[in-house]
């Protein structure tokens, strides 16, 4: 059943009215099939991009919405209940558009962010790599200033999006320092030198293709730089914040679909001459996945808005990617149960969810990074 939402301004109700039109008329009848075909469903995104919901947090001078986070989360969290790959990429997108906006030049925002705005440029964002994944302070890809430029040579892992999208945030080395010698690339498709490995055969999110980007020699030109040099690591942690309640809207928005699930099987399955629902001990169990789900989205719109609001809000990211990557894991993992014997067959989506879950504990920091980040700053000193 629909989420009963609170929010902020009657144009934020509307927006939610749209995205759940657009789930209704186009992701709900394509999302069985591309995922078990394994397909990435680009024409998805610019139909997103289109209905402006690609651009909702950012600037309307440069073809946003001008939304406040909370109301943009909710959007994602939508999008998930319906189809997980794409609320990931997503919030991916928007992750990628985080750097130019807020640390590029004005002519750079007015030449780039309109098309990636409006959906017409897909993003991707390559922070990680094989040797560097919590551990930002580690990355190798490097890039060497030349005539115009800068040559770029490393891989980067886990990237999603890859090899379908048009721009690559990209984070590498142009100087030895551990933290102070990152910097931030926006790097087209086309760039010579720019390749990509076989897609990652991965448990879930099918539709949602991960690769290795390769970096060989590529040549960018010295405009593509965002920043200043030295100011990738900053960049790239001010971006994850955001990016953590990306996740944790969308594993939201897994947990609701699996907990809708659960309970209308619950309903119509017949044990006994009557409901399963009507036990007791599954109706618990129900109820668990409720109180899961409602604080997982609790946790999330706390942070965005405080985030909203001009105010620190690491720690309450961090929180949030904890509690609501932990509540879609319980929440799938118990709608298999609910379910039974039907909930481990493909005739129900169960199973898929229970796959898709696992890796939000994983991704954009893991579960036990997160716990690194909120005791850091519940332990440190005062200033």
């Amino acid at each position: 059943m629909p989420v009963d939402r609170l929010m902020p301004t009657p144009e934020s109700e509307d927006l939610i009215d749209l995205t759940r039109e657009v789930c209704r008329g186009t992701l709900a009848p394509a999302v069985d099939a591309a995922e078990s075909a394994a397909e990435m469903p680009r024409e998805v995104y610019r139909t997103l991009g289109r209905a402006g919901l690609l651009s909702l947090p950012y600037d309307e001078d440069y073809g946003g919405a001008g939304q406040p986070y909370e109301v943009y989360l909710q959007v994602v969290e939508e999008i998930a209940s319906t189809w997980m790959s794409v609320a990931v990429g997503t919030s991916v997108h928007s992750l990628s558009c985080y750097a130019l906006s807020t640390a590029g030049s004005s002519e750079q925002r007015a030449q780039f962010l309109p098309d990636m705005l409006g959906g017409d440029l897909l993003g991707a964002y390559c922070l990680s790599e094989q040797g560097a994944g919590s551990d930002v302070s580690a990355i190798s890809t490097r890039a060497m200033q030349t005539d115009g430029g800068y040559r770029i040579r490393g891989r980067k892992a886990w990237i999603s999006n890859a090899g379908h999208a048009d721009f690559y945030t990209t984070f590498v080395r142009t100087g030895d320092h551990p933290t102070k010698g990152l910097s931030c690339f926006l790097i087209p498709a086309e760039t010579d030198g720019l390749s990509f490995a076989a897609p990652e055969n991965k448990m879930g999110l099918a539709s949602d293709p991960v690769r290795e980007v390769i970096f060989d020699d590529a040549l960018v030109d010295a405009g593509r730089l965002i920043g200043e040099e030295g100011q990738g690591m900053s960049l790239a942690l001010a971006a994850l914040d955001s990016g953590r309640l990306g996740i944790a809207a969308a594993a939201t928005g897994l947990a609701q679909a699996a907990l809708d699930l659960a309970v209308s099987y619950a309903q119509e399955r017949r044990q006994f001459g009557r409901a399963i629902a009507d036990n007791q001990g599954l109706a618990f169990i129900l109820a668990d996945l409720e109180a899961a789900t409602s604080s997982a989205r609790s946790a999330y719109l706390y942070a965005a808005r405080l985030r909203d609001a001009g105010r620190p809000f690491s720690k309450e990211a961090a929180t949030a990617k904890l509690v609501a990557t932990d509540a879609a894991m319980k929440v799938t993992t118990d709608a298999v149960q609910v379910l039974g014997g039907a909930g481990y067959t493909k005739d129900f989506p169960a199973e898929r969810y229970f796959r898709d879950a696992k890796v939000t504990q994983i991704f954009e920091g893991t579960n036990q990074i997160q716990r690194l980040v909120i005791s850091r700053q519940l332990l440190r000193s005062p200033s």
